[in-house]
Order: C-alpha cells, then structure tokens, then sequence
C-alpha cells in the first residue's frame, strides 16, 4: 500500500507530538521488512546495501561496482512492496545514474507502489580525491539534490541522507521532509564497521546538521543513523545529548545485527540439546 507525502508527514509529526521516536528501518528480504512492520517501524527503506548485507557482505558493497543499483531496488521492491501492509516503503535511488532519465525513473518507483526516496547510493559517502574526481566528472552530490526535488514535485516522500551542514543546507533547499544525518558505516557484528567516530563526536556533527537544516526550513524533521550508533542504548544517548532529533534510521542495526545474534543463539541452543 502507497501514502502521500502529506499521510507519511502527518503521521511522523503525530509521532514527534506524542513524545515518540521516529524509527525507520533497512530492509533487505522480505522477511526483515514484515518483521519490521510487525515491531511497528514507522518507515521501511530498501536500497541495493540491503541486498548485500543480508547476502553476509558488508553493507559498503552498496557503494562498489556489483551490480545496478537501481535496477537492484526494483527487484527488492517486487519482494517488499506486495506483503507491507501498513508501513510507508521507500526506495534508495541512485541520483547520479548516468543511464537513467531520473524524472522518468522516479514516476516508475511510485508507480510500483513506492511510497518515496532516499539517496542511496550516494556520493555523500565519500570525500578527498575520489569525491573530488565523482564531482568533477559529472557524478555530482548536486544531482542528488536535483533527484530529491524532482521527487518532491512527483508527490513522493523524500528523506535523504546528509553527511554535513553544506549537504543539510543542500537538501533542505530542495525541499527534503526528513534528513538523516548519517554518521558512517555501522560498527559491531560480524561484518560491520571495525572503527568509527566517537560517538560524543557524532552528537556534535548531528546537531550541527539539525540546526542548519531548521534555519531554512523549521519544520523539517531531523533523524539519525549510522557509526557509533547502533544499539537502542546508543540512540538513547544520542537523543539525551542533542535537541530536536526526532529518531533514528537503523539498517544493519535493525535487521543485520538481531539476525546475527538470533541465529548463532539459536543454533547454540539447538547444540545444547540432550541426546
């Protein structure tokens, strides 16, 4: 089932008035997209990391050369999209495909009943001299931002991710209705991330990205995700430590790192069995 942008706003502002947080969730099979919406996720995102990440590869594949990403998502979405009943599905677009018409792709993605986008892939990732060599070539930042605007006139809902004020600036000028301030590659588990930020460093940078974006636009709702942050106690901290972060967006976190551990417990209690 499809929402509007105005069902999805409204449902997520009733959150934040309510006191409660907004939490999205990755998904890269079926089975973590109905289980997500069983806990009550407020938002489903499917991207090509998924894919990889529930394959038993690290979630940066999503960012390597193994596959088409867009192309990835539709067939994602063929297997999320018919057995989400009440949750809004998004889709992570790849802004800078130089083999897509993106207007024309963005009315296929709400077409097949995507509810509306993130930018994923996302050049945002990376920074010195490949960033600089990806902006210089015609892989821009700014054609994701022209994607997000272009999804906003289709009536989608946009919620893309930001690694920085001057990308928080970008996208809230584009009209984005929820940034995720997305602080790296999530740690712990058995291929996540081995370093990361300091968390109290990523509490800086995320309030940082919160006020620049609410200077332009006051009611955009900021969320976070990534690095540090992934277990409930982490967000809880983040939340403690900053004002106004309406939430958290959890991919490996929510469906990576409980698959992990409900397996290998599993197969240890079956281990433990008496004959």
């Amino acid at each position: 089932m499809s929402f509007t942008r105005e069902q999805i706003l409204e449902r997520l502002h009733a959150r934040v008035a309510a006191g409660v947080p907004i939490i999205g969730a990755g998904a890269g099979t079926g089975i973590s997209a109905k289980s997500a919406e069983a806990g009550g996720i407020d938002l489903i995102i499917i991207y090509n990391s998924g894919r990889f990440r529930m394959a038993g590869r690290g979630s940066v594949a999503g960012m390597l050369p193994y596959g088409d990403a867009n192309q990835i998502v539709v067939d994602m979405g063929r297997e999320v999209l018919p057995i989400v009943k009440d949750t809004p599905v998004l889709a992570g677009v790849c802004g800078t495909d130089p083999f897509r018409i993106m207007p024309l792709f963005l009315k296929q993605i709400k077409e097949m009943g995507f509810s509306g986008v993130q930018n994923y892939p996302t050049v945002g990732y990376f920074d010195g001299i490949a960033r600089q060599d990806m902006e210089e070539t015609g892989f821009s930042y700014d054609l994701e931002v022209e994607m997000i605007g272009h999804a906003k006139e289709l009536g989608l809902f946009t919620s893309p991710y930001v690694y920085n004020e001057i990308e928080a600036e970008k996208m809230t000028k584009a009209g984005a209705d929820v940034l995720v301030a997305h602080m790296g590659l999530t740690t712990k588990g058995t291929i996540g991330s081995k370093s990361a930020q300091l968390i109290d460093v990523c509490v800086e940078k995320i309030q940082s990205i919160h006020d620049v974006a609410k200077s332009i636009n006051p009611n955009i709702l900021v969320i976070c995700h990534g690095g540090p942050i992934s277990e409930p106690e982490d967000v809880q901290y983040v939340l403690s430590k900053t004002k106004g972060i309406a939430g958290f967006f959890g991919a490996s976190s929510i469906e990576r790192l409980p698959t992990e551990k409900a397996i290998r417990d599993q197969v240890i209690a079956f281990k433990n069995v008496k004959v």
